[in-house]
């Protein structure tokens, strides 16, 4: 009887020892879990939401076959940019800075505000859009989001702009309702998210490369890396922060997928497929799935540009200040990093004022960032390769041969499909499927 009882006793110690350990992982996950979720879903931008939809719209649910590679190369482009920043402790900007010396760097920091400078442009064109839906004016809408966006930076540190930015990721859920509301044929999207179907023809082969696009940009690998610097983040938390990579990739593609199901079981099956803004696809929803799937759809591109104009421009910031040396982050206070918070102001600026310029040629911008983009991303994956193979920058964290060739492919698959979409946007731009999202 005795022994059943120290039997019992001891099961119940286990239990008692797994569930704190199960507790202390949790907690711990919870502490560096963020950057990896942020960054991705927040390429979901009024671009990317443009493109997915022009996708159903276009194809119907012929191209969710491509999500699941997408997630795949999101992940490992992304994760090397995070082991980086917790292996170093130093941003993108700064090790190509200390590893390359000043030349290249002014390249990378010359495209990075010429791209990203495009890139607000369209998630301001995204505020006024989806304001319109809502009834207020552009000029209402625009100077708002800006002041709210750049108040939450300069008055808020880290931790709390991080715990912000993690319920604008919640609130893309709304695209998942809107699917729900817009009732799909769930067998037929299962089956070609399974089963690939490729064409050869031109439009099809570019909408794909779009996809591939809006999905990988190369303003995602610098402010996620910055993001893990700042909040310090080290070596010893690297099984999390690769969960929180992971994390991102997957609920960023749930997010893509739910666009395109509910663009394709929509206009797609009613024959509407030119569509060229996100705003389109809103106003378009209304007649074919209810007014609710229409606002929720609105709502979700207002969401998605204030999101991306908050992050774009910080991105930016990081790239440059690092790059000349100058102290970056959002907890430090305007005092002791000037140069970080006035380029941010003056992105802030500078592209709400283009948004609100009569006859503006907004479409035009974002064909040419999608051209900047196409340029810059291929250059930035060779440096992200060639910094983390360097065994005395990264030590037992160098890429493995299989993560190796696995990341070469993705690498030069981007090449070849960004300069596909490069030249089409330069000699064809009325081709171009949506405005492209970066």
């Amino acid at each position: 009887m005795e022994q059943t009882s120290h039997g019992w006793r001891d099961r119940w110690l286990q239990i008692q020892r797994r569930t704190r350990h199960s507790r202390r992982r949790l907690l711990l996950l919870l502490a560096v879990v963020g950057p990896g979720i942020i960054t991705s879903n927040v390429d979901n931008d009024a671009g990317g939401i443009s493109v997915y939809s022009q996708a159903g719209a276009q194809f119907g649910y012929l191209l969710l076959w491509s999500l699941i590679p997408m997630t795949i190369a999101l992940y490992v482009t992304e994760e090397m940019c995070a082991r980086m920043g917790v292996v170093t402790g130093k941003g993108l900007s700064d090790l190509i800075r200390e590893e390359f010396g000043f030349r290249p760097t002014f390249f990378l920091m010359f495209a990075g505000l010429l791209v990203d400078l495009c890139n607000t442009v369209a998630e301001f064109a995204g505020i006024a859009a989806a304001g319109e839906i809502f009834h207020v004016s552009r000029y209402i809408s625009v100077p708002l989001a800006a002041l709210a966006v750049w108040l939450l930076v300069l008055r808020g540190n880290y931790r709390q702009v991080e715990k912000i930015f993690m319920v604008a990721c919640g609130f893309y859920l709304t695209y998942v309702f809107s699917a729900v509301l817009a009732k799909p044929d769930w067998l037929v999207a299962a089956k070609h998210t399974f089963i690939p179907y490729i064409r050869f023809d031109g439009n099809y082969m570019l909408m794909l490369t779009a996809l591939v696009g809006t999905t990988i940009a190369p303003w995602q690998f610098f402010y996620l890396q910055a993001a893990f610097v700042e909040k310090r983040v080290g070596p010893k938390q690297y099984p999390q922060v690769r969960l929180d990579v992971m994390l991102g990739s997957i609920s960023c593609m749930i997010i893509v997928f739910f666009i395109i199901i509910c663009t394709a079981a929509t206009l797609n099956v009613h024959g509407i497929t030119n569509i060229t803004e996100a705003k389109d696809a809103a106003k378009a929803l209304e007649p074919l799935a209810g007014r609710w799937a229409s606002m929720l759809f609105a709502f979700g591109l207002l969401n998605a540009s204030l999101f991306a104009a908050c992050i774009l421009p910080l991105s930016t910031a990081h790239v440059i200040c690092e790059g000349l040396g100058f102290e970056a982050g959002i907890d430090h206070k305007f005092s002791e990093a000037p140069i970080f918070y006035w380029l941010y102001t003056l992105m802030l600026i500078v592209g709400g004022a283009i948004v609100l310029i009569p006859n503006a040629p907004l479409f035009r911008i974002l064909v040419l960032s999608q051209v900047a983009n196409g340029v810059w991303l291929p250059v930035v994956l060779i440096f992200i390769l060639l910094l983390v193979n360097r065994r005395d920058l990264m030590g037992e964290h160098v890429n493995t041969r299989t993560f190796n060739v696995v990341a070469w492919v993705i690498t030069v698959a981007m090449i070849g499909l960004t300069l596909i979409l490069a030249y089409t946007s330069i000699f064809d731009p009325s081709t171009t499927p949506g405005v492209g999202g970066t």
